[in-house]
């Protein structure tokens, strides 16, 4: 899925050209907000302090609603879950893309972490290595991490320059990010890379988060950090089952890139099954027969007929907001979701980055989709 996104993003930059039409995790930073007059009303947090959902007050009746609402972080900060010191060295599997092979850890001291979500970087924060980073991808913004150089452009392409030019001792990295020949041309200059199975959902989430230990060695500190996130995820999708209806919403999301013409369905594997599943969804792609991600047609759009829409924020800003996407795309417009204008926005680095911010990126869409504000007039705009 990652690389698939990836592969996206070039193609609408490409394709956009001078229109500037940025890709997933590149035209907004994490924990911002979608323009009110593309969202709508419900740019909704949760409390950062409380107990999942508490203090929100649920809609009676989910599936009418009408409007779009933004999914909004209540905090952007990775906690770490240990002060680890690493025991060195380290002998991991990297998963190149010629195929695995054994690689010697020594220093862990300057590492660049980069991948499309921004995942990487965070799971090095949360288990207590946030200070040994020296370069990050653009997706991996948050807080601690202002001073730490961007080594990926908007179109999450590698600059070998600006990695090289940092010293680092350590790559970590998964694939989701190119070209090819950049990653490789750090393997020869001498650099440990190590290529980790980055896969889009919370038990792979949890995985990462051992797998990055083990690149680091710190192996406690990741299964400490795995369970942490394994555990709040469950807590939240608890919270999540006690609010949402007895008859589950149908779920969709859809990959957008107006000016480059650009518009997927997200099914099964995609990561936004394991996000609806959660939520207390039904996924229309998986139930449509979509595998990962495929071109959006007209048929499957009606077919899938969701009662929600979830999109990337950039991605609803380049078709117009709602009302654009409506007017462009009428197999969008004929759907219930459509109908009732029930779209939910994130950032786009955040929707579907799995990680240590996990629960917490769960909880700010079930805020969105069963508690958004009043829908008034900034809605009605939109």
């Amino acid at each position: 899925m990652r690389r698939t996104l990836a592969a996206l993003a070039a193609a609408a930059l490409l394709v956009a050209g001078a229109a500037g039409c940025a890709g997933p995790a590149a035209s907004q930073s994490a924990g911002t907000q979608a323009p009110s007059s593309l969202a709508g009303s419900g740019t909704t947090a949760p409390s950062p302090d409380a107990a999942p959902l508490e203090g929100i007050v649920p809609l009676e009746d989910p599936a009418s609603y009408q409007g779009p609402s933004t999914a909004v972080l209540s905090a952007a900060t990775i906690t770490p879950v240990a002060d680890p010191t690493p025991d060195l060295p380290a002998t991991v599997t990297s998963h190149a893309p010629d195929g695995d092979q054994e690689v010697t850890v020594t220093s862990v001291d300057r590492v660049v972490a980069m991948d499309i979500s921004g995942s990487i970087a965070g799971t090095v924060w949360g288990l207590g290595l946030g200070a040994s980073l020296v370069g990050r991808d653009i997706a991996a913004d948050f807080p601690g991490t202002e001073d730490v150089p961007v080594v990926t452009g908007a179109s999450h392409s590698v600059n070998v320059e600006a990695i090289l030019a940092l010293e680092p001792t350590l790559v970590l990295t998964d694939g989701s990010i190119g070209p090819r020949r950049a990653v490789t041309q750090l393997a020869d200059a001498g650099i440990t890379v190590v290529f980790l199975d980055n896969q889009a959902s919370f038990n792979g989430a949890a995985q990462l988060a051992r797998d990055v230990a083990a690149a680091l060695g710190v192996d406690d500190a990741g299964e400490t950090l795995a369970q942490s996130i394994l555990a709040d995820v469950e807590d939240t999708a608890a919270a999540i089952a006690a609010i949402a209806p007895a008859t589950p919403l149908r779920m969709a999301f859809v990959y957008l890139r107006g000016s480059a013409d650009v518009y997927y369905l997200f099914g099964e594997d995609s990561g936004a099954d394991h996000l609806f599943e959660a939520l207390g969804g039904v996924d229309a792609g998986s139930e449509a027969g979509i595998k990962g991600e495929q071109p959006m047609t007209d048929e499957a759009m009606i077919a899938m007929d969701p009662d929600v829409i979830f999109v990337m924020s950039s991605g609803l800003e380049s078709v117009g907001g709602v009302d654009g996407l409506l007017a462009s795309k009428p197999a969008v417009a004929l759907t219930t979701a459509g109908q009732n204008r029930r779209f939910v926005d994130m950032d786009d680095s955040l929707v579907l980055s799995f990680g240590p911010r996990s629960a917490d990126i769960l909880e700010a869409l079930a805020v969105a989709v069963y508690a958004p504000m009043d829908s008034g007039a900034a809605a009605a705009s939109s």
